[in-house]
């Protein structure tokens, strides 16, 4: 099913909707609730998100360059394969349940307090990040890079397979798991039993 979206939306639900092209543009959604929708095939062209919230979508590998977020909540969803960097960065504020997040991209931007809850972020890039206390809980974060990323505060203990030179971020107060160690001291040659 494909729908035509007029400009504004204020405190709706979209129910199984799968979106095409241009069906997003110069939209603006306001406390709205999408769940169950597919997104893959939409692109966003002067999109803008505050306050919403969504379940179970499918986002994968959409071209989202367009797109304010702000104070956005998903749960059970497929963002793989999107480039975050390329959104609105005024007032740029994601939570993320339950979601993959595997390849996608978050260089440079500003996540300060932004969570990550039980999600899969194989193969992320954060380079030149500002992640301030962010909390990865119980996330899988094989491969994600962190590179000239600010980490101050972040809370990693509860996450796994992360990997990446303390020396290269800045870590100031980060909090790591006695098991995660091993991932920052990989970079050097260290082998730890």
């Amino acid at each position: 099913m494909s729908v035509t979206i007029p400009a504004y939306h204020e405190a709706k639900t979209f129910d199984n909707i799968v979106f095409k092209e241009s069906d997003l543009h110069f939209s603006e959604f306001e406390s709205c609730t999408f769940s169950d929708c597919n997104f893959t095939d939409a692109t966003f062209l002067a999109v803008v998100f505050i306050d919403c919230n969504f379940i179970n979508c499918n986002f994968e590998a959409a071209k989202i360059n367009y797109v304010s977020l702000r104070t956005v909540n998903f749960s059970n969803c497929n963002l793989s394969s999107i480039n975050f960097a390329m959104v609105d960065q005024f007032i740029f504020e994601v939570h993320f349940t339950d979601c993959r997040l595997d390849f996608s991209k978050f260089y440079s931007l500003k996540l300060k307090n932004t969570a990550f809850k039980n999600c899969s972020m194989i193969a992320m890039d954060f380079m030149n990040a500002d992640m301030t206390k962010v909390y990865f809980d119980k996330c899988d974060l094989y491969q994600s890079v962190f590179d000239k990323t600010v980490l101050n505060q972040a809370d990693f203990s509860s996450s796994k397979n992360y990997s990446f030179n303390p020396a290269k971020n800045k870590v100031k107060k980060a909090i790591f798991s006695k098991d995660g160690i091993a991932g920052l001291l990989k970079s050097h040659d260290i082998i730890v039993i």
